[in-house]
């Protein structure tokens, strides 16, 4: 699982249909401290995040697992919304 901040949205009015109802964020990765972190990726939101928020997020063949159809082309998933981080690396 990774830490990342939601920075946009993904708008496709045409996509593989499994992929059909499902919410598409840009999320960009980041570290504890917030600072930013990679290449933001899109991520198939199964929580329903918001832009701003800090999120979890998966990537590869688990993140398929949080659709219906396990065969759908998703290898990025929001898991969780982020309350606090409270990071005691020195």
């Amino acid at each position: 699982m990774y830490l990342g901040q939601v920075i946009g949205l993904a708008i496709a009015t045409r996509k593989d249909e499994r992929l059909v109802g499902t919410k598409l964020l840009i999320t960009q990765p980041i570290l504890p401290d917030g600072s930013f972190s990679g290449q933001p990726i899109i991520a198939v939101d199964s929580v329903g995040a918001g832009i701003g928020e800090r999120v979890i997020f998966v990537t590869g063949s688990v993140a398929a697992r949080i659709m219906s159809d396990p065969n759908a082309p998703c290898d990025a998933a929001i898991v969780g919304i982020i309350d606090s981080i409270e990071s005691f690396h020195r």
